[in-house]
């Protein structure tokens, strides 16, 4: 246990920063889901609307720390890609 009151309050502090984390990137991964859920359906229509929905949540979390810059831009990329590659067959 922390011994001193400035420990106490940085354990407390974590503990809120970890809960903000945790749903901030819950929200991303909802967020993603949604769009390989209408690539998977083959919907170009709404895995174009998802992807807008999801780009700034990603963006967000990346501008936050909760997820790494390159990773959020590789994600974006990738699920981009697929819709592109939904539109050609």
């Amino acid at each position: 246990m922390a011994n001193t009151a400035s420990a106490r309050k940085r354990i407390r502090q974590t503990a809120r920063r970890t809960e903000r984390n945790r749903a901030r990137k819950s929200r991303v991964r909802t967020f993603i889901r949604k769009v390989e859920a209408a690539i998977a359906g083959g919907d170009k229509e709404a895995a174009v609307t998802a992807l807008r929905l999801a780009e700034p949540e990603m963006q967000r979390a990346a501008g936050k720390g909760v997820l790494p810059k390159n990773t959020a831009s590789r994600k974006i990329s990738r699920l981009s890609a697929r819709i592109k590659a939904l539109a050609l067959s």
